[in-house]
């Protein structure tokens, strides 16, 4: 019998911030007179904000000097803290709670595995921060998503063998990235996007405690 642990991204998995970071880049493309729809804001996934604003530019055709660029790059991430700051427990994702009860309930170590730098922040205001082990947040990540590192450091801060980790991502870099670490990846999103996924749920409330309590081996 070996120790599980439990991996969970935070975009999309536990909250919905990515509609927040959709009204600040908004904000920001209106400004700078270029179109931005909820169809580009896709590809914006799982991306730095650095390339997601070296993207909008690019569509933008605007050339500026790293000054302005980095003068962008804050107003945008102020405006996106902004919209966080209002954040509440009832943004938590339907059934999310249901699983992280059950795991703690039964002491089963938890992290989180996210390449944000306000993921603290977030899961304080969502009253989340009893439930995780270790928060392995963009502070402590140097490579970005599809490279494991993130789940690679939460394995190590869980003391559970990475092949022994489950891992709940949205975006198809995160899957990867579990896969390359050799974990168990569970996809919440739609099938045909999440295609290397090992599992996929639309979201938790498809998901039975009777499969998390088989992956958990309790």
């Amino acid at each position: 019998m070996h120790r599980k642990g439990f991996i969970f991204d935070l975009d999309g998995v536990i909250v919905d911030t990515a509609k927040y970071h959709y009204l600040a880049w908004k904000h920001l493309a209106d400004e700078l007179g270029i179109l931005f729809t909820k169809e580009q804001n896709e590809q914006f996934k799982g991306v730095s904000r650095k390339r997601c604003l070296e993207i909008l530019l690019g569509w933008g055709e605007l050339k500026v000097s790293q000054s302005q660029f980095n003068s962008w790059l804050a107003e945008k991430n102020e405006d996106y803290l902004q919209y966080i700051e209002t954040m509440t427990a009832s943004e938590i994702l339907p059934d999310v709670p249901k699983v992280l009860n059950f795991l703690k309930e039964h002491n089963v170590p938890m992290a989180l595995g996210s390449a944000s730098k306000n993921a603290r922040p977030i899961l304080k205001k969502v009253g989340l921060i009893p439930y995780f082990t270790s928060i392995v947040d963009g502070t402590q990540v140097t490579k970005a998503k599809p490279d494991p590192e993130v789940f690679m450091i939460a394995a190590g801060e869980l003391k559970v063998m990475p092949q022994h980790c489950i891992v709940f991502e949205d975006a198809q870099a995160g899957i990867e990235a579990a896969n390359r670490a050799g974990m168990t990846s569970i996809g919440i999103g739609k099938k045909e996007i999440l295609t290397e996924a090992q599992y996929v749920f639309k979201d938790f409330t498809e998901i039975e405690l009777n499969f998390i309590k088989e992956l958990a081996e309790l």
